[in-house]
């Protein structure tokens, strides 16, 4: 269905919580050793590549499915289509549409994350969540001014991760739109 709202999925930050204490684990997270051969390409000329430590909650994909009746569930992530094969496995999550970046320079137009153009332009007028942890004041009054759907910006906190209170207003996003259509 064409009128079904967009969940843009980050990994680092929103399902893997990369700023939390290196030195413990965050509660209910489990943790991998990933090698995924755009991790590998970007440090070529370096030496010997250490794998990334990437800690993933599985209770993210089920939790993540449960919108999917809702939703379209997108990776909005660097990770790309390594997002299918490294991430979505390991949290119970089939393989997902993925969102092809035009450019990862840091900042797009008016100083905005450097997604953000590209997700309004990808969303094509349908509403959308996204969860980031690089969302800005800066990424919401573009989106505000150039998509003319409903759309929640949704910063997660890369410390934390993706938690209740997001899953909970996703969901009352979702149901808003439902009931508006």
């Amino acid at each position: 269905m064409a009128s079904r709202p967009l969940l843009y999925l980050d990994v680092d930050g929103p399902l893997n919580p990369y700023a939390a204490n290196p030195n413990r684990r965050p509660e209910g997270y489990e943790t991998h050793r990933m090698l995924p051969p755009s991790w590998i390409a970007q440090r070529e000329g370096m030496g010997r590549v250490k794998p990334l430590r990437v800690w993933l909650n599985p209770t993210h994909g089920p939790a993540l499915l449960t919108l999917a009746d809702r939703f379209d569930l997108v990776w909005a992530t660097t990770w790309e289509h390594d997002a299918n094969t490294y991430i979505g496995p390991n949290i119970g999550l089939p393989e997902l549409p993925v969102v092809e970046w035009q450019t990862t320079e840091r900042f797009g137009p008016d100083g905005t994350f450097f997604k953000t153009a590209e997700l309004v332009e990808h969303a094509a007028g349908r509403p959308f969540v996204w969860v980031d942890d690089d969302i800005t004041e800066r990424d919401r009054r573009y989106v505000e001014r150039h998509h003319p759907a409903a759309a929640l910006l949704r910063f997660v906190d890369p410390a934390v991760g993706l938690d209740g209170d997001d899953f909970e207003a996703i969901g009352a996003f979702g149901a808003s739109i439902a009931a508006a259509a």
